[in-house]
């Protein structure tokens, strides 16, 4: 079961470190400061963005419209580590059995 978990763990990491740098990517894309005419940059930018759209999407319908301020990444943040909150409870709880 501890591998499971510490899979599941590692996995979430994973999808932490993506929406991360698909949100700062996005910043610096947004100011300028990196451009998309770049075909590294833009095959960065579809990759991630292909990867965290469908995490998106449901949360997308569900938030009110923020103008220019995408809050998903948030929402989606807070809910990964909720999730590795209560899998760390629950592989600990195997160790005090």
């Amino acid at each position: 079961m501890n591998l499971v978990i510490d899979i599941l763990r590692i996995l979430l990491d994973i999808v932490w470190w993506i929406i991360i740098v698909q949100a700062v990517l996005s910043w610096l894309i947004a100011f300028n400061v990196i451009n998309t005419h770049n075909d590294f940059v833009r095959q960065i930018w579809v990759a991630l963005d292909r990867m965290t759209t469908p995490i998106y999407r449901p949360i997308r319908r569900i938030l009110p419209d923020f103008g220019g301020l995408d809050l998903s990444p948030l929402v989606v943040l807070v809910g990964l580590a909720i999730f590795n909150r209560v899998l760390t409870e629950i592989q600990f709880s195997y160790y005090v059995m």
